[in-house]
């Protein structure tokens, strides 16, 4: 019998593919499903590599009626600038849910991963932060800052943005580069304190582990979404941000208990899992968010399969149609 041959998709090719507005389509319905009950959602495989600064995940899902089910593996090694490589790297698999073979191999060395981590960003935003929010801080200068500064541009307006980055350099770059990219202007933060404080919003993208952004810097009504925890032991947030906070979300607050900032809140008593609310439950209007102006909103975004597999599914469909 012949086994299908899947069809191997390059970085080109899947870029043109999908922009963020796609992307965070495909991750919000995918969002919306886990909530429903309609995706299978293995456990995260994590991997450490702490003698190259490296680290990596291996995440699945499907979404129940779609053709395809997927894996991906993503890595980030952090030295890998300095020998002239991208920190980042990713490739996903994806499956025939009619006949389990391998339908597609989407080479995009992590590119699908940066743009749903966005799309997840900018969902987090669309549904918690205030509308008028006027003040943006990027906290970091690397590629998932980027992306999240594109993202968070499609559901608000801010007036003006300011980024810090423990490396000024990088900071610098990228004012000027997201400036002149964008049309809005980025101003560089010397310190983190004054910025934060300033800011309604406020995203983070970082593999710190040590906090970076404490309670009491904040002022009412700021939203928070935070993206570079994904491990046991990272931390960009103090845990009592999450205290302060009149809302805590998660795009799943178990997997965030373990790998995000809830897992810093959770054991120092701060926060109870049990009122921290699901994306997907936010996005679907099963449960409430901002209701008020003054507010403080967190979301906890560690990264799910199922930003996967939506995804992956858009570029196939699109690809493939």
């Amino acid at each position: 019998m012949n086994v299908p041959e899947p069809l191997i998709l390059t970085e080109d090719r899947i870029r043109q593919a999908v922009d963020p507005a796609a992307a965070l389509a495909a991750v919000r319905q995918g969002f919306i499903a886990l909530h429903e009950d309609r995706v299978t959602l293995p456990a995260i495989l994590d991997f450490e590599f702490p003698e190259h600064h490296g680290e990596a995940h291996v995440k699945g899902a499907h979404i129940h009626g779609a053709d395809h089910w997927v894996v991906k593996a993503a890595a980030g090694f952090f030295d890998n600038p300095e020998a002239g490589l991208p920190a980042g790297s990713g490739v996903s698999l994806v499956f025939s849910a009619s006949t389990g073979f391998l339908d597609c191999v989407l080479l995009d060395n992590g590119y699908l991963t940066d743009l749903r981590t966005a799309a997840a960003g900018a969902l987090s935003i669309d549904l918690l932060a205030r509308q008028d929010a006027g003040h943006a801080l990027i906290v970091g200068a690397g590629v998932q800052a980027r992306l999240q500064l594109q993202a968070l541009l499609g559901v608000r307006t801010p007036q003006d943005v300011t980024v810090f980055a423990r490396r000024p350099q990088e900071a610098v770059r990228y004012a000027e580069e997201m400036t002149a990219l964008l049309g809005v202007p980025v101003q560089v933060a010397d310190d983190l304190e004054t910025a934060a404080g300033r800011a309604d919003l406020i995203v983070t993208t970082t593999p710190a582990r040590a906090p970076l952004i404490a309670a009491d810097w904040l002022r009412p009504g700021t939203h928070i979404s935070a993206v570079g925890s994904d491990l046991p032991g990272k931390q960009e947030l103090d845990a009592g941000v999450l205290g302060r906070a009149d809302i805590v979300a998660a795009d799943l607050p178990a997997v965030a208990a373990v790998n995000g900032e809830l897992q810093h809140a959770v054991a120092s008593g701060v926060v109870d899992l049990d009122r921290v609310v699901a994306l997907g439950a936010l996005a679907v209007g099963a449960a409430t968010g901002r209701t008020t102006e003054d507010q403080i909103t967190v979301a906890d975004l560690v990264g799910l399969g199922v930003q996967d597999a939506a995804i992956a599914g858009a570029v196939v469909a699109r690809l493939r149609g």
